[in-house]
């Protein structure tokens, strides 16, 4: 963290100051997290030495994002490479002698002795693809040429991107069996569409298209009914798919407002606690004042995400901007509702904090091209003052 905070005061001086600190204290909450829920197992896998491992990976491709990327406007001429690499990327587990299903989804990919999840490195190329599309786009995408009951839209020929991410997104969560990834890249395009244009018909428009393709995988597919049947009522079935759930309810429950104290709780009864549901680990431990704690991390890395984008006044980087903050803040939102069974559970991870190395990875990229698009704005804000004085 410290290398990570001399590389941002060389490359980036001027970035805001909140986003990186935020990052960390996630990171190192999720790390002593992961230690005591490894150390307690009867036979313990190292997890610590490898979260480390993937910690300074993390961190290698942040500075890496800040050294090489120095103006974020640059990515907008390649486009459709980052497009297509993206979609690529997003589709890669379902190549067969590739693809590996675990734990009943199948979003990871294995090539000799490496595995990883490719979607976490995919939501950021098509938050890129997607500002630049409707940076160009956004025009006519605003003006209505004709109306389908009630609602205006633009000419349909240019609807064809939102009927792709709708298609992809509804591939993703029937093939991959991820709900909460088909979920993250559809609530991307949508909310980059609405920001675009102005217009709320896009939101609507898209809740519409997403819950028709939800009731129908629901009505077709048998793994969507168990996670909904499971989110409904998981004491249908407490010793089996319901464990999860049932488990964190409990340990919410033991953890009270100021928790049961570090290393003084239970949270290894709940399977993958390091992975899916280390917010319900914090919960039990830090109580309902150390779960809020993270809840509020969240909120002020969002805040600050929006925050560089109404400041910066070219399109492609306001774009982007949102695009990336509304991928931390909905990806958290997922999990950490997922656990308290505010909606179904997905296979998403919990940014920063849960363990793993392809989502601390992506996230630290994501979290440099943040720093940058706000460095880049206040740097030329303060070439304007220096033109004015002048």
């Amino acid at each position: 963290m410290v290398g990570a905070h001399v590389a941002v005061r060389r490359l980036a001086p001027d970035a805001d100051g909140t986003l990186l600190p935020i990052a960390a204290l996630l990171n190192g909450l999720g790390y002593v997290f992961i230690v005591r829920l490894d150390e307690a197992k009867a036979s313990p896998k190292n997890l610590a030495g490898l979260q480390s491992g993937w910690i300074a990976v993390g961190v290698g491709a942040f500075i890496l994002t800040l050294l090489f990327i120095r103006r974020v406007r640059d990515l907008e001429r390649y486009r459709w490479t980052i497009g297509f690499a993206g979609i690529g990327l997003l589709l890669l587990p379902l190549v067969p002698g590739v693809g590996k299903t675990i734990n009943g989804a199948k979003i990871w990919v294995g090539i000799g002795p490496i595995s990883f999840q490719p979607g976490e490195f995919a939501k950021i190329l098509l938050a890129i693809f997607f500002a630049s599309y409707l940076v160009e786009k956004r025009e006519l995408l605003a003006v209505s040429s004709f109306r389908l009951g009630p609602i205006p839209l633009p000419d349909p020929k240019h609807l064809g991107p939102v009927l792709l991410a709708w298609g992809v997104s509804l591939v993703v969560m029937v093939a991959e069996r991820d709900l909460g990834s088909s979920l993250l890249f559809f609530a991307l395009f949508v909310a980059l569409l609405w920001v675009a244009t102005e217009r709320a018909t896009y939101l609507v428009v898209g809740l519409a298209l997403f819950a028709g393709g939800a009731i129908f995988a629901h009505s077709q597919f048998t793994h969507v009914q168990e996670r909904v049947d499971i989110w409904l009522d998981p004491w249908q079935d407490p010793k089996d798919d319901g464990f999860q759930i049932v488990e964190s309810a409990f340990a919410f429950s033991a953890g009270g407002v100021t928790g049961t104290g570090l290393n003084l709780g239970s949270p290894t009864r709940i399977p993958y606690a390091e992975t899916d549901f280390i917010f319900a680990a914090v919960g039990e431990e830090l109580g309902l004042v150390g779960a809020s704690a993270v809840l509020l991390a969240f909120l002020l890395i969002v805040g600050a995400g929006l925050r560089i984008a109404l400041r910066t006044e070219v399109h492609f980087e306001r774009l982007l901007a949102t695009g990336l903050t509304v991928l931390i803040g909905v990806q958290s939102f997922i999990i950490m509702a997922g656990v308290i069974r505010l909606l179904p559970l997905t296979g998403v991870t919990l940014p920063f904090v849960s363990y793993g190395g392809s989502s601390l990875i992506a996230n630290y990229v994501l979290l440099a091209l943040l720093l940058r698009i706000s460095d880049d704005t206040a740097q030329r804000e303060r070439q304007r003052e220096l033109e004015a004085v002048r």
